[in-house]
């Protein structure tokens, strides 16, 4: 049974859309298929609509393009409200076939514009749909609150109405001033309540049949635009552009003070304002950024340009810190910087993946789960994977190292594994090194991180490796030098069981993360070589890759390996192996000695797992696209429908990963390394806080899976 939710806002400003990407986040990682659209939208900029380019974004269908409010208004005053509802209609069949759920984005109400609730009420009624409405608290008491909430559900038939399903409150402890916190000085910042402390008074609004479905927390984190943005919005002349498409501007501080009184102003995050002759704000800030203090930049007014002199002596800080230029004055800057839209935009994927995540993260899924009682086949969908390695990962509670522990983005990883319960992480590194990049990030580590200094328990495991590697005649001073590398380190700790798994890479290549664990901890009894795979998040589901990452050119019987051992990871991580064997020939249509391998490599590995739907040789198109396979290979169980593909050797399998990943804007989790005895994951160089976060959570997974193996 397919279900319409339609999603109705009480007032103007209730963060709508963030809603709706938020519950669409919420049912994918249910593992439903779930499709949005807004029929009626007053916004129009440039011929485009902001809510459906975000839904376009967030779900990768488009949704149709909806009428514009004053279009509607005309349609209803001309009493032409039937071919209105026809065309709303019309929408919802264009996007609803083959979905589970279909989510309907009403329009934000407006005094000026008294149909705008209406047409909410008729659309939900035409689509049969089951209503939640979405309000936010502003600063309301209790009573005028629940006076609101009794106002809005009367205009949907009130408690009568069983389609009437809740209220979602959004926007909880948000400040009046909702745009970025601009100061002219420093001090401590209001501490608003608990959601523990309000929600006693928020479980009034619920009736038997009428749930509160949602309490939203403001997070002025979400509404942090890029440096980016803001020279954008502001036609500023860019100086620096160091940073500025990852920068978060999370506070503006106007600065007209001297240096030892504007110190307190550069934090993480800060955007400093001053006019451009004060070279002395800029050495400050020059110093700050040159220090690891990642500001978000400086904005220089009154169209005044430092010294170049000084920009000369400051050069080497310019990498790290963003610089813009404006020709108006202070006050004026700030009085458009105050003005500024804080809705987020579809070319800001990571901020609004943030805000889906922290959406989800707060809305009654498994109310939402009973009261859908869909009966569709539920599918991995990249949400639902990465939902799923953070609760397995939770339940594993394992002991991961983190060699490289005073690496940025590791350290950031580590604090919010450890918030999460994802892992037990142990950071390798001098503490107070570590407390130092911390504090200039503006990450506050847990008081249960564990952080070991290299320095004072290195000594410990040289008669331990000594022992390990005597049949490769290892001395103690020769243990001794090899474990001041702190991957050494780590490693001799996974074999004396002291971590569950090791998770290296952000600053080491992948050999300096796999030999260690090669010559200390050894491939597991039942595996030839070790392999890797890369989980690749397409739109509609998640599939395996291998090898992407270690091999040259296996042979067949590696090759094979290879197969079976993907296939144990995409079980192990909830994903039915349908296993196809990649070449550039299908079937019997080629020959030659790759083909070959392939051919020999397939016809081994169904001999070993007879139990496994394993095909090839099979080229992409007809292992992945059913019309391709259809005429390539029909009778194949495996072709149009392969979850796990294999590549023949490195180059291809390396080529088509990256060119997948980059061109169709993929996500790709790994690579995670197969074989070994003891879990130990390799990071790309260039990987993401996130990226780190879930390879922790992947090892975590797989020192569980080992564990029960045994």
């Amino acid at each position: 049974m397919q279900h319409t939710f339609f999603i109705a806002p009480t007032e103007m400003k209730t963060g709508l859309t963030s809603i709706t990407l938020g519950l669409m986040r919420a049912l994918d990682q249910l593992g439903v298929k779930v499709a949005a659209c807004k029929p009626i939208s007053r916004e129009q900029y440039d011929n485009t609509h902001r809510s459906i380019e975000l839904i376009a974004a967030a779900s990768g269908k488009q949704p149709p393009t909806p009428i514009s409010l004053p279009e509607a208004q005309k349609m209803m005053s001309d009493k032409k409200h039937d071919r209105l509802m026809e065309e709303v209609v019309a929408m919802h069949h264009k996007i609803a076939k083959d979905v589970d759920v279909v989510i309907v984005e009403g329009v934000e109400p407006d005094r000026n514009e008294p149909y705008a609730l209406r047409l909410n009420v008729e659309m939900a009624k035409t689509l049969d749909a089951e209503v939640i409405l979405v309000a936010a608290p502003n600063d309301r008491d209790q009573k005028a609150l629940a006076s609101h909430v009794d106002m809005a559900k009367n205009l949907y038939g009130g408690d009568k109405n069983q389609k009437l399903l809740g209220i979602i409150l959004n926007k909880i402890n948000a400040p009046a001033n909702r745009s970025i916190p601009i100061k002219t000085q420093e001090g401590p910042e209001p501490t608003p309540l608990s959601l523990d402390e309000l929600k006693a008074s928020y479980k009034s609004l619920e009736t038997d049949h009428f749930k509160l479905l949602g309490l939203i927390p403001w997070d002025s984190d979400l509404v942090a635009p890029r440096t980016k943005d803001i020279a954008n919005y502001l036609q500023a002349d860019v100086i620096s552009a160091a940073n500025m498409e990852d920068a978060r501007v999370k506070r503006i501080s106007l600065c007209a003070r001297t240096v030892p009184n504007m110190i307190t102003a550069l934090q993480p995050g800060a955007l400093i304002v001053t006019p451009g002759d004060r070279e002395d704000i800029l050495l400050a800030a020059a110093m700050a950024a040159q220090n690891g203090m990642p500001l978000a930049g400086l904005l220089f007014t009154s169209d005044l340009d430092p010294d170049e002199r000084v920009m000369g002596l400051i050069a080497p800080a310019l990498a790290h810190m963003p610089v813009l230029k404006v020709s108006t004055d202070t006050f004026t800057t700030a009085t458009q910087l105050a003005s500024m839209d804080d809705g987020v935009k579809a070319s800001d994927p990571q901020r609004m993946n943030a805000i889906m995540t922290h959406m989800a993260e707060h809305l009654d899924s498994e109310y939402l789960a009973a009261r859908l009682e869909v009966d569709h086949h539920v599918r991995l969908s990249p949400a639902a994977f990465r939902y799923q390695l953070v609760q397995l990962a939770s339940q594993a509670n394992k002991r991961i190292v983190l060699p490289e522990g005073d690496e940025p983005r590791t350290i950031q990883a580590a604090a919010m594994c450890q918030q999460r319960g994802i892992a037990r992480c142990v950071l390798l590194g001098n503490p107070e090194r570590i407390q130092q990049v911390a504090a200039s990030l503006g990450v506050t580590l847990p008081e249960d991180l564990e952080i070991l200094d290299p320095e004072a328990i290195r000594e410990r495991y040289i008669d331990p490796m000594v022992e390990l590697r005597k049949h490769k005649n290892l001395t103690a001073p020769m243990a001794e030098a090899q474990l001041e590398d702190n991957v050494v380190l780590g490693t001799m700790m996974l074999a004396l069981d002291e971590v569950d798994g090791l998770v290296s890479g952000a600053v080491h290549t992948t050999a300096n993360t796999i030999r260690p664990a090669l010559q200390i901890v050894k491939t597991a009894p039942d595996a030839k070589l070790v392999s890797s795979v890369f989980f690749m998040l397409l739109p509609e589901q998640v599939m395996v890759y291998g090898d992407c990452a270690v091999n040259p050119d296996p042979n067949a019987s590696e090759l094979a390996d290879i197969a079976l051992q993907s296939a144990q990871s995409a079980e192990a991580f909830g994903i039915a192996p349908k296993v196809a064997m990649i070449s550039y020939s299908t079937g019997s249509s080629g020959s030659g000695s790759d083909v070959e391998k392939v051919r020999e490599a397939t016809s081994i590995a169904q001999k070993n797992r007879p139990d496994l739907l394993i095909d090839g040789p099979l080229q992409y198109d007809a292992a992945t696209t059913a019309s391709v396979a259809a005429s390539k290979a029909p009778d194949s169980k495996v072709a149009g429908q392969a979850s796990v593909v294999i590549f023949p050797d490195l180059n291809t399998g390396n080529t088509t990963y990256k060119a997948v990943q980059r061109s169709a804007n993929v996500v790709s989790i790994g690579p995670m390394l197969q074989g070994l005895a003891k879990p130990v994951n390799d990071l790309s160089r260039g990987a993401l806080v996130e990226d780190i976060i879930y390879t922790i959570a992947l090892t975590a997974i797989q020192a569980a899976n080992q564990a029960k193996a045994k």
